[in-house]
């Protein structure tokens, strides 16, 4: 297991197109991944459950990720987590 915790740098937080983005890699994996906000997890594979954590630029977030390939999920995810902005 791996688990770490960000603070968001995405301009937009995880909002509309850099959450559709972060839930169409994690659901890329067969790991299980959860994602949250003051002490409240969701599945990361789940846009609305994403989306109703509301994470804004400067959030801190937790990233828990669990399986046969979580180390490339999480780097995968780290990397969407730290952007400045989602590339097109």
């Amino acid at each position: 297991m791996i688990a770490k915790k960000f603070t968001v740098h995405l301009e937009e937080g995880l909002h509309a197109r850099p959450a559709s983005v972060f839930v169409k890699t994690a659901s890329g994996f067969q790991s299980d991944i959860k994602i949250g906000k003051n002490s409240k997890m969701v599945n990361a594979k789940s846009l609305l459950g994403l989306l109703s954590l509301a994470i804004s630029k400067g959030q801190e977030i937790d990233l828990v990720v669990e399986g046969p390939d979580e180390e490339v999920a999480f780097l995968a995810l780290e990397k969407i987590i730290s952007q400045n902005e989602i590339e097109v």
